[in-house]
């Protein structure tokens, strides 16, 4: 019986049809970005001060700037220790004096600032920005701050059980039906975000989005995946995640030009109401179709890719059957994942190098911090290392293979972290240089691991597969905050460390897997299995 690719290569592995569909599944790339990554602009937390009365009128009158502010009006750190920020403090003096000076307004009231009376901010904040984010509309700092963190920690809970539960249905009842259900409840629960009334209200849309939004990005590439010919696959593969990329860049730009939360909000979330008109325009994948023994369905989807691209079937390819021969559909199973010893080997060594990208992808750019004051172009310029990474990926995946540039880049970036550590800080160019390549490294082997990902298993549980092993990364994504702030307090270069080895234990895991360059997309278990001979 001929297989999917073997009808492609009479039908078009990349004509039209797939080269539509690429562009269409692109955009639905880039729209992920806000969802991934917004916290950056909606959860902004400028410098802010204790709102006291009369310091508002004192600084009007003495012309001071914000840094002025807390310079005069703001216990210093030591002032009330360690446990406190500076701004979450104020002294409980009586502003509207008009004794007070403009050069130092607490002098005349005590010979050391440190026996004035300190009390918490009982009138709000004052926040020096031009724009809003959820941190200044409610608050979110000081003893609050905490609910900035579970805003970001709700998206990757839901990233997390989305990954997992949507990938089971989208191998059970189908690509294209899954893809659509999570843009529509994607759509619904961003424009709801955006006119939500109090935090309570955000943080649960917030977690809808993180329910169905990677799971939906996910879906888009498999679908992708599934649709090219042998040849095309892992350059669409790359490409889709450089759209995410393109997206980043995107974000930057709007943020720069809506500067509040809200309006920001509503405009990442409307190109998903567009995203519905899908139905019409990408049907479900053949492969699915074919595992699912849906050999009529998958023929008229078949003949339709034909049609599109120009092209004519022949007549010897049109009977269809799965490889397995069995009388009714396979169903997914978890267990499916880790029941044959080679699929075993795939899914525990995937787990734990999705895991490794989140980590060191993330905890890279905490560690490092912003370069700059402008928090748009910092974002911006961050984002342009990401080319060149997908790049070197698309020169060398098909001279090379799959396996040893993703070794290399973990390795890349797990000696990057090493050597970090003991560059001294007064070299701060060296440190930024090995930081960036660090990133470049992490950010390749991030692409790799989606795109090796697909091709390790066979058909009727590769969804599964992808989503389950990638929702690693979300359990990454939850504790690299507490990894970075927490091993920081105890030495600054420890996070550093932990990254390094975790990145050359991934590195040489990886040599374990097969390699897949060359080899169609295994259809049965025992494809998979056999791929490592």
């Amino acid at each position: 019986m001929p297989t999917m690719d073997d009808i492609l290569e009479h039908i078009g592995e990349f004509d039209f049809f797939q080269k539509q569909t690429f562009f269409l599944l692109a955009l639905l790339s880039a729209a992920f970005t806000p969802i991934y990554v917004g916290i950056v602009f909606l959860g902004f937390t400028p410098d802010h001060r204790c709102l006291s009365p009369g310091v508002a009128e004192l600084s009007r009158r003495c012309g001071w700037s914000l840094a002025d502010e807390l310079n005069y009006t703001v216990p210093g750190p030591g002032a009330m220790g360690e446990a406190f920020p500076r701004q979450c403090r104020g002294y409980e003096v009586d502003w509207n004096r008009s004794a007070l000076s403009c050069v130092d307004p607490l002098a005349g009231l005590a010979t050391n600032r440190s026996h004035l009376p300190l009390g918490p901010c009982r009138h709000g904040w004052v926040y020096d920005t031009r724009g809003s984010s959820i941190v200044t509309e409610f608050n979110l700092v000081c003893a609050d701050s905490w609910m900035l963190d579970l805003f970001q920690s709700a998206v990757n809970v839901g990233f997390f059980i989305g990954a997992v539960s949507i990938g089971y249905l989208a191998d059970r009842f189908g690509r294209k039906l899954c893809l659509l259900v999570t843009i529509l409840i994607n759509a619904a629960s961003g424009v709801l975000m955006a006119v939500s009334p109090n935090y309570t209200w955000v943080l649960i849309f917030r977690l809808i989005q993180g329910l169905v939004s990677k799971a939906g990005w996910l879906i888009g590439y498999i679908l992708i995946t599934e649709f090219v010919g042998l040849s095309y696959r892992r350059t669409v593969g790359i490409v889709y995640q450089v759209a995410f990329t393109a997206g980043l860049l995107a974000l930057a730009g709007l943020a720069y030009v809506l500067p509040h939360w809200r309006w920001l909000q509503l405009t990442v979330t409307l190109p998903n109401v567009c995203f519905l008109l899908y139905y019409w325009c990408i049907p479900e994948s053949p492969r699915w179709l074919i595992s699912q023994n849906k050999s009529a369905k998958a023929m008229r989807v078949i003949k339709y890719i034909a049609k599109k691209n120009g092209k004519s079937l022949p007549a010897s390819l049109q009977s269809l059957r799965p490889e397995e021969e069995v009388d009714e559909k396979l169903n997914p199973s978890f267990l499916d994942l880790v029941r044959t010893p080679q699929i075993r080997k795939h899914t525990l060594i995937l787990m734990y190098n999705w895991f490794t990208s989140s980590v060191l992808y993330q905890g890279l750019i905490m560690h490092m911090g912003l370069a700059g004051s402008n928090i748009y172009l910092d974002f911006f310029y961050s984002a342009l290392v990401e080319f060149p990474a997908a790049l070197i990926i698309i020169l060398t995946i098909d001279r090379i293979g799959r396996r040893f540039p993703w070794a290399a880049s973990n390795l890349v970036a797990g000696a990057a972290c090493l050597i970090s550590v003991f560059i001294p800080e007064d070299l701060q160019w060296l440190r930024v240089t090995a930081a960036c390549l660090g990133r470049m490294g992490i950010t390749m082997a991030y692409e790799m691991v989606c795109l090796v990902n697909a091709e390790l298993y066979p058909t009727f549980i590769r969804n599964l597969g992808v989503l389950v092993c990638s929702s690693l990364c979300d359990i990454g994504g939850i504790i690299t905050p507490f990894l970075v702030y927490r091993l920081t307090d105890v030495w600054h270069e420890l996070p550093l460390v932990v990254f390094a080895v975790v990145g050359l234990v991934a590195g040489g895991l990886v040599l374990l897997l097969p390699e897949t360059k060359g080899k169609a997309l295994p259809e049965t278990i025992d494809e998979a299995e056999n791929m490592q001979r």
